[in-house]
């Protein structure tokens, strides 16, 4: 199910304003690797356009693409767990214009401003709870018995 709300809709008052200050608008070119697996998770995005592929490393072949991204879309959640290292790669299909956030100043904003890091951790394990959902059923329609996805 697409999410019809993104991290910047979920924010308590004023907290845009209070995240404006490590954040930065950027645009990406076409083939920009945004990160690697085992690498630093050292920050993070929300998509306003294009479409980002989250890949995985398999050893002796080329990356498998386990999911794209578009619009609205949070990219990135290694950065607010330890150790802090990202477990896919990822990389542009297309322009991409996003705003990027520094993961350990937003860490640090969620430390000191209760509401806003309510928020922030709310909105993120909400994300993550959907990706495993989505993964579950299309793992159910790759392995599992005809007629065992429930499109809810």
């Amino acid at each position: 199910m697409p999410r019809t709300r993104t991290l910047l809709d979920v924010l308590p008052a004023e907290g845009g304003e209070r995240l404006a200050p490590v954040t930065r608008e950027v645009s990406l070119p076409r083939g920009t690797r945004l990160f690697e697996e085992g690498r630093r998770a050292d920050r993070f995005w929300v998509v306003r356009t294009g479409q980002v592929v989250l890949d995985q490393h398999v050893p002796g072949r080329r990356a498998a693409i386990v999911e794209t991204l578009g619009r609205g879309d949070l990219l990135g959640w290694s950065w607010l767990f330890p150790p802090y290292l990202w477990h896919l790669g990822a990389e542009t299909v297309g322009p991409v214009d996003a705003v990027e956030f520094d993961a350990a100043a937003v860490r640090s904003l969620c430390e000191t401003d209760h509401e806003l890091g309510s928020a922030i951790y709310r909105y993120v394990a909400e994300t993550v709870a959907d990706r495993l959902h989505s993964t579950r059923v299309r793992l159910m329609e790759l392995y599992g018995p005809p007629g065992s996805v429930d499109d809810r």
